[in-house]
């Protein structure tokens, strides 16, 4: 490829990702009755939950080992963590969803890099088992990429 030549992913994908939980009930109420995310398959050491549009699978087990070491804005994150990226309605109505399940988060559901280009909202919270979450709020999906 040419310095100015963009490579660009065109193919139609979902996004997979596995890790462990301590209790699949526990999971089970967060990710299915907490989120809102239709389970899937599972078994008696792991589930399957459609995790907005992409699949997550809970596996009995030890949580990966997390710290608040990511620097974004004036804030130290979780890391690594996982998340999901939605539109601003969207988002709004889960973050009330999570305040009115009583969720306590790492980092209050709130705006940043406000009027400047990746203006987003976002919250930072724990599943049951501790895996931190973040989850993006953006007014278009054109904007998630802007710099």
């Amino acid at each position: 490829m040419a310095g100015s030549d963009i490579f660009v992913i065109t193919m139609q994908s979902l996004f997979h990702l596995a890790y462990h939980v301590t209790d699949l009930d526990e999971a089970r109420r967060f990710y299915g009755g907490v989120l809102g995310c239709r389970e899937g398959r599972s078994t008696d050491t792991w589930v399957d939950f459609d995790f907005f549009g992409h699949q997550i699978s809970l596996h009995l087990g030890h949580p990966f080992a997390v710290s608040n070491t990511g620097k974004v804005g004036h804030h130290m994150v979780p890391m690594p963590h996982l998340g999901v990226i939605l539109l601003k309605p969207d988002w709004k109505a889960l973050a009330e969803r999570l305040k009115a399940a009583n969720t306590r988060f790492v980092l209050e559901p709130q705006v940043r890099f406000e009027g400047e280009p990746g203006e987003q909202w976002t919250m930072f919270f724990h599943d049951p088992s501790g895996n931190p979450i973040e989850v993006k709020g953006f007014t278009s999906w054109e904007a998630v990429y802007e710099h």
